[in-house]
Order: structure tokens, then sequence, then C-alpha cells
């Protein structure tokens, strides 16, 4: 089990943090609602190797697997994955991303603006933003927030896997 779970979990993470790595520099370009999309379709197609990992492992031991085994080897897979999607952005982040926060703070201030949020709502969102701009320049905290983006998605995929794939053994 272990080899599977390490293979598919890099693999996944491979194709989570070079689409992060391959992104970032066009942010400006594509804005935030594009990255978004783009960033959310690319953790859907990489967390598809949680279902190849699973039914790798199912044929590994003999093609029935129990749901809870499923889940097991598929929740190792998204954790792996999900570690190297929060290594790339750590490195990215503190290395060539500093101002990401203010520009994405600037983009929802311009948000609350367009949906034409009262003063005080407006005056909530800034205050807001700029706690969480504070926040986040603490590692332990920008990585928590780093790994819940992608983990809700391989969480499901790894439920939705788990139970399409499970297989009795057959006497």
């Amino acid at each position: 089990m272990k080899k599977i779970v390490i293979t598919f979990g890099l693999i996944s993470g491979a194709i989570l943090s070079l689409m992060m790595v391959a992104t970032i520099p066009f942010m400006d370009r594509i804005g935030f609602q594009r990255a978004e999309i783009i960033g959310y379709t690319t953790m859907v197609l990489s967390f598809l190797m949680v279902f190849f990992g699973i039914r790798s492992y199912r044929d590994a031991i003999g093609g029935s697997i129990t749901f809870g085994r499923a889940f097991k080897v598929g929740i190792l897979v998204t954790l792996i994955s999900c570690a190297c999607y929060v290594i790339t952005w750590e490195i990215l982040y503190f290395n060539f991303a500093r101002d990401f926060m203010d520009k994405y703070s600037e983009y929802m201030v311009e948000q609350a603006r367009a949906s034409a949020a009262s003063p005080e709502v407006l005056q909530t969102q800034i205050a807001e933003m700029k706690k969480f701009k504070e926040l986040y320049q603490n590692p332990f905290f920008n990585v928590a927030i780093t790994f819940i983006e992608p983990f809700p998605v391989g969480l499901i995929m790894t439920v939705v896997s788990s139970a399409i794939l499970k297989r009795k053994k057959v006497s």
C-alpha cells in the first residue's frame, strides 16, 4: 500500500504544484476569478489520482476492497498531494509572491465596492482583509489556510472513489 499511496500522492501533488507554478506568473493577467476556476479545475483533475490509486491498490490485493480500506488509501493520497501543494505555495509565497495578499485584499475590497456595499460593510471588509493579511504572514496560519484549499476537493474525491471502487470478495 505504501508504494501505491506515495506514487499516486506524488503524481497528484506534482500536477497541483506544476499548475500553480505555471499560473502564478500570470495572476495579474488572468485575474483572481479565472485563477480560482483554473485552480479548482486542476485540483479535481489531480485528485483523479485518488481514484486510480485506490483502483491500483484494489487490483494489487486481489480485486476486492472495503469502503474503509479504499478510504484509507484515498485519504493518504490526498494528504500527500495536499502536502505538495502547501510546500509549493510556501516556497512561492515567501520567495516570489510576497505582494499576493496586497493584491488579493485589493481585489476583495473592489468586489465589495462593485456590489454596492454600504460604507459600513465596506469598512468591515477592509478591516477583515487587513487582519487576514497580518495573520497570513504567520507561516503556521499560512500553511493551515493553504492546506484547506485543496483538502475538501480531495476528501470528496476520496469518498466518491471509495464508494465506486469498493468490491466484496467473491467466494
